[in-house]
């Protein structure tokens, strides 16, 4: 079973993704940390983030098991996951290791932009998890500044809509519902509340 989970910044889609994982014994990838990652290297290397070919060689050249995720959880990396994603030859790079991990024996949870769209066009199952943008944007900005970066809710709100109008009108794989993609708002749940929704989606397509 491929479990596809796509959604914007902070909509929840992450920690939905890993409860349905655990829930349904599935390997999970969170591919946003891998956009993350290649951003944070592109950084480091001090490459222009408008150079495709040197984001796309970090890119293929990531160290899975290297990735840090204190680095790659900052608001700076995930300006530049947003800046290199809107790239179509980094996309390309990472495109079979998503799908490799997709197609695993057994299936696999992957939530991202573009899951159900481009990396899964034929997941079992679809989710794209949303919720208000005043709503994301307090969220993200409650987890930065509680692990210590100093950003206000207005330069968190004002990125939080920059980068979905980059993600939404990228010209390669934009991020948008799939089709046959069964949307959830979390915009008013409880984390608890948004899983519960998202275990008896996945369990009504299963019957289906």
């Amino acid at each position: 079973m491929i479990i596809a989970v796509d959604g914007p910044l902070a909509s929840g889609k992450g920690t939905i993704a890993r409860a349905l994982a655990a829930h349904f014994d599935l390997p999970y990838l969170d591919t946003g940390s891998l956009y993350r990652a290649t951003g944070v290297a592109v950084l480091d290397a001090g490459i222009d983030p408008t150079d495709a070919a040197a984001c796309a060689r970090a890119a293929r050249t990531l160290d899975l098991t290297g990735i840090d995720e204190t680095r790659i959880r900052t608001a700076e990396a995930g300006a530049m996951a947003s800046r290199v994603a809107a790239l179509p030859a980094v996309r390309k790079a990472l495109y079979e290791l998503q799908r490799d991990f997709a197609t695993q024996p057994g299936g696999a949870i992957l939530d991202g932009r573009d899951i159900g769209t481009v990396i899964c066009p034929d997941a079992d199952v679809k989710l794209y998890i949303t919720a208000a943008t005043e709503t994301r944007a307090r969220r993200r900005w409650s987890e930065l500044a509680a692990r210590g970066e100093t950003i206000t809710y207005e330069d968190m709100l004002a990125q939080t809509r920059e980068r979905d109008l980059r993600d939404a009108e990228r010209a390669d794989a934009p991020m948008r519902p799939a089709e046959d993609a069964t949307l959830l708002d979390t915009s008013s749940l409880s984390i608890d509340a948004a899983v519960t929704d998202a275990v008896a989606i996945v369990e009504k397509r299963q019957k289906a």
